[in-house]
């Protein structure tokens, strides 16, 4: 898988993952350890809810997608080091047996005026069903190298 710099990334251009089935058994064992609430839990209990039925954490829901882009062909310079996320939104629960999967749309690219070695990139990251329904939005911004020779011409 090719590694991008600052300098490969375009404004515009767009990243999709693989997909992912949300296993029942995983979902619940997320929950336990770190969402433990109702609707995460117990499928008849959740049912009582205002989700109807049993439905991931959007904890879960993150690192899930954070998985997803980790296979993908964004594959930032340097790993995926977050500087901060802006707009994080769940639309729509995510249930047992959905298939995930992740698109990143580039919004912005800069170089750091401080550190010459590095920039901004600025993406927009939406998990999506088998159904093609947005369950988690995000704006991301990365920290990612620049080339060696972009570095010096600073």
């Amino acid at each position: 898988m090719n590694i991008n710099y600052l300098e490969d990334f375009v404004i515009g251009q767009i990243f999709q993952s693989g997909s992912l089935r949300i296993e029942k058994e995983r979902m619940v064992e997320f929950a336990s350890e770190f969402d433990p609430q109702v609707f995460h839990l117990d499928e008849v209990a959740a049912r009582d809810t205002i989700f109807g039925g049993l439905t991931a954490s959007g904890w879960h829901t993150a690192a899930m997608t954070i998985r997803l882009i980790l296979a993908s062909y964004l594959n930032p310079a340097g790993g995926l080091v977050g500087a901060g996320v802006e707009e994080l939104r769940w639309p729509q629960p995510v249930r047992p047996g959905d298939e995930l999967h992740v698109e990143c749309e580039i919004l912005d690219t800069r170089p750091s005026k401080s550190r010459p070695e590095r920039g901004m990139v600025k993406v927009r990251v939406t998990t999506y069903t088998q159904n093609k329904e947005a369950v988690l939005c995000f704006i991301g911004n990365l920290v990612v190298q620049r080339r060696q020779s972009g570095a010096l011409l600073m």
